[in-house]
C-alpha cells in the first residue's frame, strides 16, 4: 500500500503543476494518463463500473466523478482532482481540489476548511477509536464554519480493491455500532464539503455529481494507515530515489 499510495500522490502533484487557465479536462485527463504509465502503473478508475476517464475532474459546482470532456478551465476555477493507480496489485487513492491560476477569497476559504477538515478526520484515525470519531471530526469543523457535509458519498476501505469496508462517512451517521480502528487497516478519508446546501445530483452522463443548488464544492483525499500509533498518510508524495519514471 505505501508504494502504491506514493505512486498516486506524486502523480496528483503532477497533475496540480499541470493545470492552468485554458487547458481543457481533456488535455489533464490524457497527461495523468502518461503520468500514470510512467511508473508502470494503471487507473484504478478507467473502466470501473465503466467509468471511461482515467481520472475524476470536477469543475466548480461538481462534487465528484466529473468525467474529461473539452471544456478550457478558466482562471479562478476550482476543480477537484481525483486519482486512484493500481501499483503492484494494490490501489492508493487521493484527491485535491487546485486553484486553476488563483481563486476569490470564498472559494480559498472553501478549499482551506475542506482540507483541514480532512486533516481532523486523520488525526482520528488511531487504534481504538471508531471511524465515527473521524466521521464527526470533519462534520463538526466543516459546519463550525458554515459550510455542509455531502451525505451520498462517503470515504472507504480500500486495499487491493477499490472500495473495501468499512465506510468512512463525513458525518454522523446515527449508527451506535461504529466499526473500531484497528492497525493495518487502510482507509480513503475524503470530505466532500459544499458552499450552499448538502443536497446533490447526478447530471445526465449517469457520473458527474453537482450541487443541487449549484453552489461551489471542494474534496481532498487521502489514503490513511492506521498503525499502532499516530496515523501514517499513504498518499504523500515524497519521491524516493526507488520512484522513477519509466
Amino acid at each position: 500500500m505505501r508504494p502504491a499510495g506514493l505512486v498516486a500522490g506524486t502523480v496528483l502533484d503532477e497533475i496540480a503543476a499541470f493545470i492552468q487557465p485554458g487547458v481543457t479536462t481533456r488535455q489533464i485527463d490524457n497527461f495523468a494518463a502518461e503520468r500514470i504509465r510512467s511508473y508502470d502503473a494503471k487507473s484504478a478508475f478507467l473502466g470501473y463500473r465503466k467509468f471511461p476517464c482515467h481520472t475524476c475532474l470536477s469543475v466548480n459546482d461538481a462534487v465528484v466523478h466529473g468525467i474529461a470532456s473539452e471544456r478550457e478551465l478558466k482562471f479562478g476555477d476550482i476543480v477537484s482532482v481525483d486519482v486512484g493507480v493500481v501499483y503492484q496489485g494494490f490501489i492508493g487513492d487521493t484527491a485535491r481540489t487546485v486553484a486553476v491560476g488563483g481563486c476569490g477569497v470564498a472559494a480559498q476559504r472553501l478549499l482551506d476548511v475542506t482540507e483541514q477538515s480532512l486533516q481532523l478526520g486523520i488525526a482520528q484515525a488511531t487504534p481504538g477509536n471508531r471511524v465515527l470519531d473521524i466521521s464527526l471530526a470533519v462534520q463538526r469543523y466543516v459546519e463550525q464554519n458554515g459550510f455542509s457535509v455531502v451525505r451520498e458519498f462517503v470515504g472507504h476501505g480500500v486495499g487491493r480493491t477499490m472500495h473495501e469496508e468499512p465506510q468512512v462517512p463525513n458525518f454522523d451517521e446515527g449508527k451506535k455500532n461504529s466499526p473500531r480502528l484497528k492497525p493495518g487497516m487502510t482507509i480513503a478519508i475524503e470530505p466532500m464539503v459544499n458552499v450552499g446546501r448538502p443536497d446533490v445530483k447526478i447530471l445526465k452522463d449517469g457520473w458527474t455529481v453537482v450541487t443541487q443548488d449549484g453552489s461551489l464544492s471542494a474534496h481532498f483525499e487521502h489514503t490513511v494507515l492506521v498503525t499502532d500509533g499516530a496515523p501514517e498518510i499513504l498518499t504523500w508524495a515524497k519521491k524516493p530515489s526507488a520512484l522513477k519514471p519509466a
